[in-house]
């Protein structure tokens, strides 16, 4: 949880900023959450947020960009770290996987700004940050390929939408039971079910 600070650098609030409203919405709506909400959770006024922020829309653009910078470098690491493909792609699913338990709220702010019919800077950053993902993914299917340690009839733009979908599956089943907890349960299953649908037969 965030905690509540009146004496911080300018980058620092800004930081404090984007991790309350991420604990907010995991406690509600995103599009219920106000300045004066973000405000009073910082434990300052209305007045010292807006010093940071020009506006609530700019919030909300530097919410998504922390949450596109630290998923993407969270999956990107877990996939160099691994052994082969199969193993690379087990560990970007299981570290997305984490990163939502610990954060509950970044699914709901990520699907809230994809359902926006007008294109806010916020929702520009969402859709780049599933653009990046999707193009990562691709890269490695292709390499797997190559290696011969996947199918090579697989579409890799196809397996890298089933790859998200399967998360993005997982994650919306344990919003609405509301125990983000079972995603980590249910996960290892899931992924198996896809590997084994990618790796070249044997």
């Amino acid at each position: 949880m965030t905690q509540p600070s009146t004496r911080l650098p300018a980058a620092e609030r800004r930081l404090l900023t984007v991790d309350t409203v991420i604990d907010l919405a995991a406690e509600e709506s995103p599009d219920r959450i106000t300045t004066e909400q973000i405000a009073q959770r910082m434990g300052i006024t209305q007045g010292a947020l807006f010093r940071h922020f020009p506006s609530k829309e700019a919030i909300w653009e530097a919410v998504m960009g922390q949450v596109a910078e630290r998923l993407l470098e969270r999956v990107e690491r877990a996939a160099r770290e691994a052994g082969n493909i199969g193993d690379a792609l087990q560990a970007m699913f299981m570290a997305h996987v984490r990163f939502v338990a610990e954060h509950p709220g970044v699914p709901r702010i990520l699907f809230g700004e994809l359902q926006r019919p007008e294109m806010t800077p916020a929702r520009h950053v969402a859709r780049m940050l599933v653009r990046h993902y999707g193009e990562h993914l691709q890269g490695l299917i292709r390499k797997g390929q190559e290696r011969g340690e996947l199918a090579a009839d697989i579409a890799p733009q196809a397996a890298a939408a089933l790859f998200i979908g399967t998360i993005q599956g997982l994650v919306m089943q344990t919003l609405l039971e509301g125990d983000t907890r079972a995603l980590l349960q249910r996960a290892p299953t899931a992924f198996a079910l896809l590997r084994r649908c990618l790796e070249a037969p044997t």
